[in-house]
């Protein structure tokens, strides 16, 4: 274990310990506002009853996610309305699945679709990933084992999408994405699970794993809650100018009668 102490604290503030962990995919669940507020600020209602489960809402009602820790095997749930030619679609994801690489999908449930054509293997390609075919399934493994993305087809046609990452203890999660899921939304969710950046756990919080790499960092509440809120604020922003840009254009389905002039009419 390394450590670090960071530079330019204030007066009056006592700093904790914290925890940077790699790979991410081992990091552990963590805190679910690092997913909830954001979602909270881009207008998603929260469903929640008091004391159970968390459970939000889009603002369209088409998407609803939640997350049980209560139940066994326990974790989050995101579960998509048929609309259009669009099928009904479901991910579910085990409560040991970091905040982290939740977000990178649930974040991705809150932006304007992309117009590029998704591709879930690329982010896994750049990060050195290595892939492979067997039968009807396509798979691609972590330069260090320990995680995976397959995409698995039976002889009577029906796809499954599956990710998961596991140590050498057992210690893991997995994932598993309908054939109906969006690939926009498959295609985030590898990018974060692929994602080089560790993760960050407090002190009680960090895995026992022999997997994974641990640098000590000292870090201030004021930063650590200035971080949150940064990814908060950016993303109402966003929904706010987007929001803007809508209610702000000029409508093109109903065009106002052109004028007509009446002096001068005879019958």
């Amino acid at each position: 274990m390394t450590k670090t102490r960071w530079s330019g604290w204030g007066p009056g503030e006592q700093a904790e310990q914290h925890y940077l962990i790699q790979p991410r995919a081992l990091a552990g669940g963590g805190d679910i506002r690092h997913v909830s507020e954001v979602l909270r600020a881009t207008g998603w209602r929260d469903k929640s009853r008091n004391g159970g489960p968390l459970v939000m809402e889009s603002p369209d009602r088409t998407v609803r996610l939640s997350y049980d820790p209560y139940t066994q095997p326990g974790g989050w749930t995101v579960r998509g309305a048929a609309r259009g030619p669009h099928a009904e679609w479901e991910a579910v994801l085990g409560r040991h699945t970091p905040v982290e690489i939740i977000a990178g999908l649930t974040d991705q449930l809150t932006q304007p679709r992309s117009a590029h054509a998704p591709n879930v293997w690329a982010p896994l390609e750049e990060q050195q990933w290595q892939a492979r075919t067997e039968d009807r399934h396509y798979i691609a493994t972590s330069p260090d084992g320990l995680a995976w993305m397959h995409f698995r087809q039976s002889s009577d046609g029906r796809a499954l999408w599956w990710a998961g990452a596991r140590d050498g203890q057992g210690i893991g999660w997995s994932a598993q994405f309908t054939s109906t899921t969006p690939m926009h939304l498959v295609e985030a969710f590898s990018t974060a699970l692929a994602s080089p950046e560790p993760a960050m756990r407090p002190l009680g919080r960090v895995p026992h794993s022999a997997q994974i790499r641990v640098t000590s960092v000292s870090v201030l509440p004021s930063q650590l809650g200035a971080w949150q809120q940064a990814r908060v604020t950016a993303a109402r922003a966003a929904t706010w100018a987007r929001n803007s840009f809508t209610t702000s254009r000029p409508r093109t389905g109903s065009r106002a009668r052109p004028h007509t002039a009446t002096a001068g009419r005879t019958r």
